[in-house]
């Protein structure tokens, strides 16, 4: 059987520290391609903060749990409320390369960006056949070192939003 397409719908998620470093991740795919977490919906109807849990335990580990009482007994976990939905959205051309992943015809995904604050000690699980490795930056620095532009910008509006999260530093 077939593998189902990808729905032209996703996540961008920065992961960040409260001095705002950034957590870049290096794609499998493509040596070099450095980037946040992303992720497509798995269905239409799934909301997009779902989509943003799961993604983030995918390619890294850390666990988004929205019971504050879990924090405790769960290795690596953080409250939901430190995932925060920017209302920001990319409309981008999906790369060549990766359209085959997509329906024919489908050109064009439309991104949704979350920030999500994290300690900065937090141990990273790569998920082996997506992400090789891994590093913490300067959100400036890491904007530069990103291959996707939308994912670079939303890195750099960074502090703008980190600003409206001061309660949870």
């Amino acid at each position: 059987m077939s593998k189902p397409y990808k729905i032209p719908e996703s996540v961008l998620v920065v992961i960040y520290s409260a001095n705002l470093d950034v957590l870049l991740i290096e794609r499998a795919d493509k040596e070099g391609y450095w980037q946040s977490v992303t992720g497509s919906k798995d269905a239409q109807d799934e909301p997009l903060i779902e989509t943003a849990v799961r993604e983030v335990f995918e390619e890294t580990g850390i666990r988004i749990v929205d019971d504050a009482s879990t924090l405790a007994p769960l290795a690596n976990a953080v409250p939901l409320a430190n995932l925060r939905d920017w209302h920001l959205s990319n409309v981008y051309e999906i790369y060549p390369v990766w359209r085959h992943r997509y329906a024919p015809g489908v050109l064009n995904n439309t991104e949704h960006v979350f920030g999500l604050l994290v300690p900065r000690h937090s141990a990273i699980t790569l998920a082996p056949r997506e992400h090789v490795d891994h590093l913490w930056l300067p959100y400036r620095e890491a904007a530069d070192k990103c291959f996707s532009p939308s994912n670079a910008e939303a890195i750099l509006q960074l502090p703008k939003y980190a600003d409206t999260y001061r309660d949870l530093i």
